[in-house]
C-alpha cells in the first residue's frame, strides 16, 4: 500500500522539513554549537519520548550513554510494522531534520560515531543527504541497510544487523547502552524521535511543549488507514482519536499497530491519543498506527490473519515464539473459521497468559495483547462464530483468516478489511 501525506494535518516536523539541504538551511540555518550539557537539559525539559513504540524518554538514553563517552547513536528507520508508513514519509519529506537530530543526540551523549539503520528503499536517499553535509557534520555517519522483517527494528536486532549478524533480537542480559554496536555503548532512537530532538535542540523545550498535553507533550506522526486508504498525519498528543484518524469512528479501531489493541467503536470515539487516554483500554499510541475496521469486515477473521502473520514473523529463538504463537494462531484460525468448539476462546486466553513475559523479546507479549483485545471487542462475533455464522457476513458461514494451504499468512496485512 502506498501512503499519502495528509496536507491538512501536517505541521511541526513535516512543515519544518525540506527534502534538500539548501531548503533545510534556508528554514533553520546551520547547526550551531552543540553543547552536551545544554542539549541534555533541554531534551529533559521537553519531555520528548520515543516515537518508535516504547515511549521511553530520549534524555534517559542519552544520559546513560553520556556516562560512557565514545559510544554510538543509531537512528532507527527499520519500520518493520507493515501498517506503518510514517518513518519513510518523514525521510522523504525531511531527511536533514533527521540527520540534524542524529548529530544533536550524538553531541548530547558524547558519542563519537553514528549510524542510520534504514530500509533498502531509502538507503540511497539517506546516503545522498549524508554526502551533501559530510564536511559539516562533527560526528561521522554510516548508513546500514536494515533487513526486511517485523522484528528488524527491535533494539538488539538493529545492533546485530549493523554488526553483520542476522537482524534478530539478541541477548537481553547485556544492555546495548553497555555493549552495543561493535561492542561499544550504544543508544538506539527512532528517526521521528530524532527529528523532534532536532527542533528541541534549535528552538528549545518550550516550543516543543506548546503542543500536546502537559504530561505528554509534542506532536506525533500517525499512519491512519480508513477503508484501505493510508494517510500519514501529524497531530498533537492528546487529541481525540477520531481527529488523529481523520475520520468519524463508526466501528472498531486497531490502535498501536499489530502489537496494539482493538477498541470498540464507542470507546474509540471517546478516547484520546495518549498513553493516559488509551490506558483504560489496555492500549498505547505505539508507533502511531491507527486502523479502522472496514465496513463488512470480520474483526475476528482479520485478527486471526494478523496473528498468523506475527507467528510467522517471529525470530523462533524462544519457546513462546517457536511453540506458543503458532498454536495461538492455529486456535484463532479455527475460531474464525467457525469451528463449534466452545473451548477455543479460553484456549486463546490460556496461551496468551502462557507466552506473556516469557519471550526473548516482547513479540509474544504484543501478539497476546492483540488477541486478547479481539476476544473482548469482538465478543459477539466470537459467539456467532461458535454458532456457525458470521455477523459481518450477513449471517453466512465464517470464512476464517486468509491463509495459504500450509497455514501461513498469505501476506503482511496492511489494511484491515480494506484494499491492500
Amino acid at each position: 500500500m502506498t501512503a499519502t501525506l495528509d496536507p491538512v494535518a501536517t505541521g511541526g516536523l513535516l512543515a519544518a522539513g525540506a527534502p534538500d539541504l539548501a531548503g533545510h538551511r534556508r528554514r533553520h540555518g546551520p547547526l550551531g554549537p552543540l553543547r552536551p550539557d545544554v542539549l541534555r537539559t533541554e531534551l529533559r525539559r521537553s519531555g520528548l519520548t520515543g516515537r518508535g513504540g516504547a515511549g521511553f524518554p530520549l534524555w534517559r538514553k542519552l544520559d546513560a550513554l553520556a556516562a560512557r563517552p565514545g559510544g554510538v547513536v543509531v537512528a532507527n528507520a527499520a519500520e518493520g510494522e507493515p501498517a506503518s508508513a510514517k518513518d519513510r514519509t518523514l525521510l522523504h519529506a525531511a531527511p536533514h531534520l533527521v540527520l540534524d537530530g542524529l548529530q544533536i543526540a550524538a553531541a548530547a551523549a558524547r558519542a563519537t560515531s553514528a549510524v542510520v539503520y534504514v530500509t533498502a528503499e531509502a538507503v540511497d536517499l539517506v546516503r545522498a543527504a549524508g554526502a551533501a553535509r559530510f564536511h559539516d557534520d562533527p560526528v561521522p555517519v554510516r548508513v546500514v541497510d536494515a533487513p526486511d522483517g517485523f522484528l528488524s527494528g527491535e533494539e538488539t536486532a538493529a545492533v546485530n544487523a549493523i554488526d553483520g549478524r542476522p537482524g534478530l533480537p539478541g541477548d537481553k542480559a547485556r544492555r546495548v547502552v553497555e555493549v552495543g554496536v561493535g561492542g561499544r555503548p550504544t543508544a538506539v532512537a527512532n528517526i521521528e524521535t530524532l527529528a523532534h530532538a532536532a527542533l528541541v535542540g534549535r528552538y528549545g523545550a518550550d516550543a516543543f511543549r506548546a503542543a500536546g498535553t502537559p504530561d505528554e507533550p509534542g506532536t506525533m506522526l500517525v499512519t491512519a488507514t480508513v477503508e484501505g486508504r493510508q494517510l500519514v498525519r501529524e497531530v498533537p498528543l492528546g487529541v481525540p482519536l477520531p481527529v488523529a484518524l481523520g475520520a468519524d469512528v463508526t466501528g472498531p479501531v486497531l490502535v498501536g499497530g499489530f502489537h496494539g489493541a482493538w477498541l470498540a467503536g464507542p470507546e474509540a470515539a471517546g478516547a484520546r491519543l495518549s498513553r493516559a487516554g488509551l490506558a483504560p483500554y489496555g492500549a498505547t499510541p505505539g508507533a502511531g498506527v491507527l486502523i479502522a475496521l472496514a465496513p463488512g469486515a470480520c474483526g475476528l477473521a482479520e485478527t486471526a490473519h494478523i496473528v498468523g502473520y506475527l507467528s510467522g514473523a517471529s525470530a523462533r529463538q524462544c519457546g513462546p515464539c517457536r511453540n506458543g504463537l503458532p498454536v495461538m494462531a492455529a486456535t484463532l484460525h479455527r475460531l474464525a473459521a467457525g469451528e463449534r468448539d466452545a473451548s477455543l476462546p479460553g484456549e486463546v486466553r490460556r496461551l496468551g497468559a502462557l507466552v506473556t513475559g516469557r519471550g526473548a523479546c516482547h513479540h509474544p507479549d504484543g501478539t497476546a495483547r492483540l488477541a486478547a483485545s479481539a476476544l473482548r471487542v469482538f465478543a459477539d462475533d466470537v459467539e456467532a462464530h461458535l454458532s456457525g455464522h458470521c455477523r459481518a457476513g450477513g449471517g453466512r458461514r465464517p470464512g476464517g483468516a486468509r491463509e495459504r494451504d500450509d497455514g501461513a499468512p498469505s501476506e503482511a496485512p496492511t489494511s484491515i478489511g480494506g484494499t491492500p
